[in-house]
């Protein structure tokens, strides 16, 4: 580890307090701001002082919470997006912790506007300097400050790719010193030569094709030497990247990890599906009750689509491949269901899958029309998610017919609940090929988080109101 990326990761932990300490003084000034002051007068006793001593424990507190979020791992070259996710979602933990707090000594603190504005700020603060030292930390990478001196191990493609972005960019903090095309004895002779003269920090082995005998030389080279390995994951590796090591009879035994949804994650996602849709269910029902009038005066059948041509239920696939009873608001002609498949067969706009989109749908009644373009047809899933057949985020609800003619590689999206909107309908609706469609879940799947979610669910009526395709 770099001495360098050592001092980086230790100046966090200070600047991250004077940030906290920053956001607290500021919305303190705010609220006493005679501007603040005039709109809401201040009816409470808090003097700065005695704020202070408690913002400073608060802030210790919330240090903690930080470490325990991960912000302090000791790590180069730090995806900007994942570590601001990290902020926020540590940021807000530490904002319950205050809200507990405050009521277990409700004499803590008398303005909740402090303690949320303190909260805001602290994000905005935290964000801009941690972006502030990624920044200066990766302008000393041009340097040559900080850098890691590599060795390139492989003659594959994936190796030509690593040595061209090292030398073209240099934010990665890597230096590419040597290569070389195996890894035999006579080439770990060579290295260990090399390393007498040059400085070596690290080496990558980039060629999964390499022997066993070599991986396990390489490695063992490594070790002894004291370099830190690394190496380029081939197909298993890629599909495997969450995987949780146990001992068994002395033997490691690696389970591959499927989603974060196994466990806890699975308990909060339903805990907040029931909660999110019982509490849409209410605050919808206004335009619920009146789209199925208007369906019932538009056209004649029943308001609910639940049934198909020959009067059989209509089936969706769940997880693990389950079907469930599926409805939602009917938007065509009673009976015309069928019609997908035959006489509006060459309409299909989705040729690139299994799935089934007509343009201009002959089957559409007006208001059909109109609660499709809203997404209105589809808030009578909401009952579903209540109900636990699906979930507010998650893949879409296929047909049966659908999923049979599904790859293997497509099946993936049948390891969780289908959803209502997910991260494939807020990135392109309609417009998405189905490939597309399925790489997007498939990354939902392996990096759920409850932020996720909360991020899918706000970026959802932005997508309803975007143009997109007709469907």
């Amino acid at each position: 580890m770099k001495r360098v990326e050592l001092f980086f990761s230790f100046l966090l932990v200070p600047l991250d307090f004077l940030m906290i300490m920053l956001a607290g003084a500021s919305s303190y000034y705010i609220r006493f701001a005679k501007i603040t002051t005039e709109i809401r007068p201040v009816i409470f006793s808090l003097p700065f002082g005695g704020f202070l001593k408690i913002l400073a424990l608060i802030a210790l507190a919330w240090l903690v919470i930080f470490a325990l979020s991960g912000l302090y791992r000791i790590k180069g070259n730090k995806n900007p997006v994942a570590e601001i996710y990290r902020v926020v979602e540590a940021c807000s933990t530490g904002l319950v912790l205050v809200v507990i707090l405050i009521f277990v000594f409700r004499e803590l603190f008398s303005s909740r506007f402090i303690v949320l504005a303190a909260w805001i700020l602290a994000i905005v603060y935290i964000v801009i300097a941690r972006l502030l030292v990624r920044f200066l930390q990766r302008t000393l990478y041009t340097y040559d400050i900080g850098t890691h001196k590599t060795v390139i191990v492989g003659a594959s493609k994936s190796a030509d790719i690593l040595i061209g972005k090292f030398s073209s960019q240099k934010e990665f903090g890597a230096e590419i010193v040597k290569r070389l095309r195996d890894f035999s004895s006579e080439s770990a002779q060579e290295l260990e030569e090399f390393i007498k003269l040059k400085e070596v920090d690290e080496i990558i082995q980039a060629d999964p094709n390499l022997s066993k005998a070599e991986i396990l030389r390489l490695y063992d080279f490594a070790d002894e030497h004291h370099l830190t390995f690394k190496y380029v994951a081939d197909l298993l590796d890629a599909k495997v990247l969450k995987t949780e090591v146990n001992e068994v009879a002395g033997l490691p035994v690696v389970e591959v990890k499927k989603t974060p949804l196994e466990g806890w994650g699975r308990i909060i996602k339903r805990f907040f599906d029931i909660l999110a849709s019982g509490i849409l269910i209410i605050l919808t029902s206004p335009i619920t009750l009146l789209t199925a009038l208007l369906i019932k005066i538009d056209s004649r059948g029943p308001v609910f689509f639940s049934e198909r041509d020959d009067g059989s239920p209509v089936y969706r696939v769940g997880q693990g491949g389950k079907l469930f009873p599926y409805f939602k608001f009917r938007s065509m002609r009673p009976g015309t269901d069928g019609l997908r498949y035959t006489e509006l067969a060459k309409q299909n706009l989705r040729n690139d899958g299994p799935m089934v989109k007509i343009k201009d749908d002959p089957r559409v009644t007006r208001i059909g029309r109109f609660i499709r373009r809203w997404s209105i047809d589809e808030l009578a899933e909401l009952f579903l998610v209540f109900r636990g057949y699906m979930s507010l985020v998650g893949p879409r609800p296929h047909l049966p017919e659908e999923v049979a003619k599904y790859e293997q590689s497509h099946k993936k999206v049948l390891t969780i609940k289908p959803g209502i909107t997910g991260l494939a309908q807020v990135s392109g609706r309609s417009d998405l090929t189905f490939e597309d469609e399925v790489k997007l879940d498939s990354y939902y799947i392996e990096n759920w988080s409850l932020l996720l979610d909360l991020s899918i669910l706000l970026r959802t009526p932005l997508a309803v109101f975007r143009n997109r395709k007709a469907e």
